[in-house]
């Protein structure tokens, strides 16, 4: 053999050997990326190959399979009552990736979850029967929501105090799911949903946190009956009016200038939203105090799964005085979602425990065996059982005697808090309107808590309020939840 032919068998020995080195490295490094890539077809494929499992609302499926004509995709996820739901379910796509539960719970519902597996399966090599995901969702509470926020641009979520259980999630505009499932029309949809300005594919509910306004009162109150700073929510506070911002020549004013603000209790402050009282109360316990009480209720955890994830509501660090004095009416760089609302007042109507949120009681097989109980979740105390009936008692004095008005309830005792959030430079854009409270039946051991903010309406300017716009939405579900 001569040296060229010796050569180039040496070159070619190269080549294979490099090539088998890739096809390994291929084979079992990049192959399950390459195989999970939402770029490879036969994931689709597989995934519509037979109907899906279901996500289950009081008993009633509200997904479903229907098969297709002419592709390769043998089935799509269908929706009953799709826009009432979205905001749960999220969608599953033919073409986009999945949201929400449809999203978290994929593997269960296209059935690759290894826990559904049976010994034939495995034996087959066929994909087992799909789970079901069953809900907390209160489809009385989750259809007066919707109906009562209407048209308007808005969101609502309503707990059950004592267990957790989240029993409505609403965000408007909705959408109908149904639009995104079949790959040959999906595009349309999506471009449709994706260039609105209302944005209807955001969650509002879970996941656009904004300024809370006065609502955040609560938290304040909480945090200044804790730290000793008054004894009682009938103690005469130390609150002149009208109230300078600290280093500025600014005086913070009240919506009604003739509300009795002055040296005002906690229970007249809530009652009549007086800004000075909770401005300078913030000033006196400080941001550090006034941070550890917002993050005891939820602010600034960033793990926050209902499974969902919800958006991080953010109490700000290292302020100065001033703006340490606006966070106590929910301004300067205060942000929280209705989730986080709904937490605070559920947690005071629960004796100062915050049982953590859920929407999913249980994930089951095709069989109904559960493969995941939630309900027994965790449960945290966030205050003093003492603090909490203080202030159960001045939310119902704003509700009976207050800026709260619109949410009694015949039968039922209500208690709650509104806010009018700034929106925009200088507040040139229409404020944001709130209401967060509790409502405790009568007549039976049934209770809920709930929040509500009202991005935008039809309403004047003048007409904004969160006893105008958000309270009746939460009277609605409130009614619902308790029985009619």
């Amino acid at each position: 053999m001569n040296k060229t032919i010796r050569r180039a068998s040496v070159l070619t020995l190269l080549l294979v050997f490099a090539l088998l080195i890739r096809a390994t490295w291929v084979q079992f490094y990049d192959g399950r990326a390459l195989a999970d890539s939402k770029d490879n077809r036969r994931n689709a494929i597989e995934t519509y190959a037979g109907p899906l499992g279901n996500i289950v609302v009081a008993g009633r499926s509200v997904t479903g399979s229907a098969p297709t004509r002419n592709s390769d995709l043998a089935y799509k996820r269908t929706y009953e009552d799709g826009k009432r739901y979205a905001a749960v379910t999220g969608y599953a796509s033919q073409a986009y990736a999945p949201t929400q539960l449809e999203g978290i719970y994929q593997d269960v519902l296209n059935g690759t979850d290894p826990r559904l597996k049976t010994v034939m399966d495995t034996v087959t090599g066929t994909r087992a029967e799909p789970g079901n995901v069953v809900t907390t969702i209160d489809p009385d509470v989750q259809k007066a929501g919707l109906d009562a926020l209407g048209e308007t641009k808005g969101a609502a979520v309503a707990i059950d105090p004592e267990t957790g259980e989240i029993l409505s999630v609403v965000s408007t505009p909705s959408y109908d799911p149904a639009s995104l499932t079949d790959a040959n029309t999906a595009g349309e949809a999506w471009e449709k949903l994706t260039s609105d300005p209302d944005k209807p594919l955001t969650n509002r509910a879970l996941r656009q946190p904004l300024p809370p306004g006065s609502t955040f009162k609560l938290v304040v109150a909480a945090a200044a009956l804790e730290d000793g700073l008054y004894g009682s929510v009938d103690e005469k506070t130390d609150s002149p009016d009208p109230y300078t911002l600290p280093g500025t020549a600014t005086d913070l004013s009240n919506e009604n200038p003739n509300a009795p603000c002055e040296n005002a209790t906690i229970r007249t402050g809530l009652q009549y939203s007086c800004n000075n009282v909770f401005a300078k109360m913030a000033v006196d316990l400080g941001q550090d105090k006034l941070r550890a009480m917002a993050e005891k209720f939820g602010f600034n955890d960033e793990t926050q799964d209902v499974p969902v994830r919800a958006y991080t509501s953010v109490y700000p660090q290292d302020m100065n005085r001033s703006s340490t004095a606006l966070t106590g009416i929910g301004q300067f760089d205060v942000t929280a979602t209705p989730l986080q609302m709904a937490m605070v007042s559920a947690a005071l109507a629960n004796g100062g425990e915050l049982v953590s949120p859920h929407m999913v009681s249980q994930v089951t097989d095709g069989g109904g065996d559960v493969l995941e109980d939630h309900s027994d979740p965790d449960t945290k105390r966030i205050v003093s059982s003492g603090t909490a009936e203080q202030l159960q008692s001045a939310m119902r004095t704003v509700v009976d005697d207050g800026t709260g008005s619109n949410a009694q309830i015949a039968g039922a005792t209500v208690g709650g808090k509104t806010g009018t959030a700034q929106h925009g430079e200088n507040n040139s854009k229409t404020p944001y309107a709130w209401f967060t409270s509790y409502a405790k039946s009568g007549s039976s051991d049934r209770e809920v808590a709930v929040a509500v903010i009202v991005e935008q309406s039809d309403a004047a300017r003048s007409e904004v309020s969160g006893n105008g716009l958000a309270a009746p939405v939460a009277k609605a579900m409130m009614e619902a939840a308790l029985g009619g």
